[in-house]
């Protein structure tokens, strides 16, 4: 019997020894670090990350390196988390815009994402949430990205977009003989219900509707709101039931205040919002995710890249007004985060908008904010992303120079990495 004890011991001792040894430890250095929650600079940083999260953080000096691990030193460099863009098409291209996208097959999009995704995560968005994708294509890519099939950043999906009949999320681009229609478009407070449940089904991790119309879909302005407060207040109700949060497309101030009363969680665009519908935002604590960037990229390339005039026109009409409007809800302290719509501008130039942003109004830590940790608060994933902080994943991104001087520094990340795996490095 003792014999047997004593083998089992040392089998244990074995398999603890081997468990220890298979453990991946890394230690990042760098010149700095940005405590994005306090603003604050933390001096010669030092990471310590195991098995993909991080497990310690302090300074050189103060923090012993464990035996064997893995160091990578970034002298000179700013080390921040990584980033979150709440608002993108991974299955879109901006470079194929109107009726030229008829051109290529349905399985077309769903192989292009993949090097969209790629193209975000090199540019430092090492999450993103991926708000409406046809055939459920941003389903497939979250599977393939958490099976280590392809690379791409951690992406929250929606599926498709539910929206009315003959507005924003409908296919608005057909004649009557081609018999074109959204397939979850919801017409009253139960079909909305319904349609929660089908797209959660199938993948979705968050709701999207469509409150307003748009800029870019055919026969719907802005302005026009597409989903009453009934039908609104009903998705909210079962998508929060199945512990779903909700994002309202929404340009017109009628939409965004019907969204806002309703209860969704984040309002994109944000467009044309009034100073009643900014008041609400703050009593009622709505996330406000404001595009500001793509309108410089859709009117100097919109037209070549086959967009329709008449979608150029809304686009015009809207900019100017959005981004005064951003800057009376940063005024406000509406709680803002990062979205930019990517897709409408090419995938891997998210961080463009951080400088748009400071110059209406954002300071740069504001900026940063909103793609970090208030990103992260309004995904529900405080505890995995969004900050440098034990517990979290190992995302980070590293810039040269200060980026609370210059946000600029964000467009062009020296080194990345995801979950502890390195994505780029100087």
């Amino acid at each position: 019997m003792q014999v047997g004890l004593k083998a089992l011991a040392v089998a244990g001792s074995l398999l603890a020894a081997t468990a220890a040894q298979a453990a991946q430890v890394e230690a990042l250095s760098a010149a700095r670090m940005l405590d994005v929650a306090s603003g604050k600079y933390v001096e010669n940083p030092v990471v310590i990350i195991t098995d993909g999260r991080i497990t310690a953080v302090g300074k050189k000096g103060e923090i012993a390196l464990p035996a064997g691990a893995k160091l990578i030193d970034l002298p000179g460099a700013t080390l921040l988390p990584g980033l979150i863009d709440m608002h993108v098409h991974l299955d879109s291209l901006a470079e194929v815009g109107g009726y030229n996208s008829l051109q290529y097959s349905d399985a077309f999009w769903s192989v292009i994402q993949t090097a969209n995704a790629k193209a975000t995560l090199e540019a430092g968005f090492t999450t993103v949430r991926n708000v409406g994708s046809d055939r459920f294509n941003d389903v497939g890519l979250r599977e393939a990205i958490d099976g280590g099939y392809v690379p791409g950043p951690r992406v929250v999906t929606a599926g498709y977009a539910i929206g009315a009949t003959g507005g924003h999320c409908d296919s608005t681009y057909f004649p009557p003989s081609m018999a074109q229609k959204g397939p979850y478009v919801a017409d009253g407070a139960e079909e909305g219900r319904k349609q929660v449940r089908a797209v959660r089904k199938y993948g979705a991790q968050v709701i999207k509707i469509c409150a307003t119309g748009g800029v870019f879909s055919r026969n719907t302005e802005p302005g026009q709101q597409q989903l009453s407060l009934a039908e609104m207040s009903a998705i909210v109700d079962e998508a929060h039931m199945w512990g779903l949060k909700v994002a309202a497309h929404a340009h017109g101030a009628a939409g965004i205040k019907d969204a806002i009363r309703a209860g969704v969680d984040t309002i994109e665009h944000v467009s044309l919002v009034d100073d009643e519908g900014i008041k609400l935002a703050v009593q009622k604590g709505a996330w406000f995710s404001m595009d500001i960037y793509n309108t410089d990229y859709t009117q100097s390339e919109g037209k070549k890249n086959g967009v329709l005039e008449d979608n150029l026109r809304k686009d015009r009409e809207i900019g100017d007004v959005q981004r005064e409007n951003f800057r009376k809800a940063i005024k406000a302290g509406v709680k803002m985060v990062l979205g930019t719509d990517a897709g409408i501008y090419p995938h891997g130039q998210n961080a463009k908008q951080f400088a748009v942003m400071v110059r209406y109004g954002a300071s740069p830590l504001q900026a940063i904010q909103s793609a970090t940790v208030n990103a992260a608060q309004a995904l529900g994933q405080e505890k995995d992303v969004g900050q440098v902080a034990v517990g979290r994943y190992a995302d980070i991104i590293a810039v040269s120079g200060d980026p609370l001087a210059d946000v600029t520094t964000l467009e062009k990340p020296v080194f990345v990495m995801k979950g502890g795996a390195v994505v780029r490095q100087p």
